[in-house]
């Protein structure tokens, strides 16, 4: 049994409190909670149902626990509407930054089970309300923590190591590296600031500072205010997605359903879920490539009986500007070695036949780890639906796809999603 998506909705993504520089006391502007009550309403509503119409939910969450001290958030879903949803199954997943696309693929399995007609998945995660430091170790428990985050390897620090051996492999100089890396930062930056959910949005620092062509990111200074220091050799601040809160939410039903049921119906026609070895050590001698990525791709397409070539757009996991890099490589979009002279060339921009990130991407829509899988779904449907939010696909795009990606390149959920009606 076929699943389609019928329903979507994303939250604005940003930075949701108020912080005392002198006495580091948090303000919280927008909870945890009403972020993922929004999502799951927002999302139903789009759908055209009603809570008592939804048989279960899904609720992917990274780690809530060390970001606002909650555990067992599943149940939370039910105040989305206390009546409608009393006594209804919930279930939470976590994958890293791929949580949310675990929760969409787990609801998708329980729908073509048959167990359940409508079912919710919904993707949150609010991390302002720590500090640098403490964002830094909530991430990094998603790390090998015996031999990587107890030893303080960062995740900058491990996409460090794939983009040393991506420029080692290709034979690049750090300078030809560091302009491919900057012509993906000003891609991001060029149609986030056209999505109004963006964290990178509309009158936000790219914005106003014109961060918008590889030539403004490259003259930023080392130093100083507005400067793009290095913070992991060869990655710098700018090559950094962002700490970002928000959520996001699909309602998914059979196929059939859909397309008897429902205005708008997106399929999930075919997905790719792999898992890689998570410590880093094990990989070495192939970091220059997303070689489970790659296996996922060829999953979703297979089972989507499509091919790379019937793309219309794509959503691709760029926590680093490395990692969009490998993600495009990965889906086969640009061959081994040639993806930064790709994105040089403007083959992904907005115009093109496969656009990349026209969310903006992690970079710059923002990276609220356990929202990011929903978010991509969610906005991918809402481009083959006609309803783009930001930057549109041209034409009349039918397929798209998404890569989601937890840890260091481990998690890889991969999705090919193609408008029914």
């Amino acid at each position: 049994m076929k699943v389609s998506i019928v329903g979507a909705y994303n939250s604005k993504f940003g930075a949701f409190v108020k912080r005392d520089r002198e006495t580091g006391e948090v303000e919280d502007l927008k909870s945890f909670y009403e972020l993922l009550t929004e999502a799951g309403a927002g999302a139903i509503a789009d759908a055209g149902l009603e809570a008592k119409d939804i048989d279960a939910i899904w609720v992917g969450s990274c780690s809530p626990s060390l970001f606002v001290n909650q555990e067992h958030v599943g149940p939370l879903a039910l105040e989305i509407d206390p009546e409608g949803l009393l006594f209804k199954p919930t279930t939470r997943t976590e994958g890293a930054c791929a949580t949310s696309s675990l929760a969409i693929y787990n609801a998708a399995y329980a729908v073509a089970s048959g167990r359940f007609k409508n079912v919710l998945a919904i993707g949150v995660e609010k991390m302002n309300t720590l500090d640098t430091s403490g964002v830094t170790h909530a991430l990094s428990c998603c790390s090998y923590w015996p031999e990587e985050g107890n030893k303080g390897m960062t995740f900058p620090g491990l996409f460090a190591e794939l983009a040393k051996a991506y420029q080692e492999k290709e034979e690049l100089s750090p300078e030809q590296l560091r302009i491919m890396l900057a012509h993906v930062t000003a891609l991001n930056y060029r149609n986030g600031i056209q999505n109004p959910l963006a964290h990178f949005g509309p009158g936000s620092i790219p914005d106003i500072n014109k961060l918008t062509t590889a030539e403004a990111i490259l003259n930023l200074p080392e130093s100083g205010k507005g400067s793009n220091p290095m913070i992991a050799p060869p990655l710098r601040l700018h090559d950094c997605s962002l700490i970002t809160d928000g959520a996001a939410a699909v309602v998914l039903t059979s196929s059939d359903n859909a397309k008897a049921s429902f205005n708008h119906a997106v399929e999930l026609s075919g997905i790719g879920h792999v898992t890689d070895r998570m410590m880093l050590k094990e990989r070495i001698g192939r970091l220059h490539e997303l070689r489970a990525t790659r296996h996922a791709v060829d999953l979703a397409l297979k089972e989507a009986g499509a091919t790379v070539d019937d793309l219309d757009l794509a959503e691709v996991h760029d926590c680093f500007t490395i990692n969009q890099l490998l993600c495009v490589e990965a889906i086969g979009l640009s061959e081994s070695g040639r993806a930064g002279y790709d994105f040089m060339s403007g083959k992904y921009d907005p115009d093109s036949d496969c656009p990349i990130n026209l969310s903006g991407g992690l970079k710059s829509k923002g990276h609220p780890v356990g929202a990011t899988g929903a978010s991509m779904h969610a906005l991918v449907y809402k481009q083959l639906v006609g309803e783009p939010i930001g930057v549109a696909a041209k034409g009349n795009p039918e397929v798209g796809m998404t890569v989601n990606i937890g840890g260091s390149g481990v998690t890889n959920c991969v999705s090919v999603m193609r408008r029914l009606k």
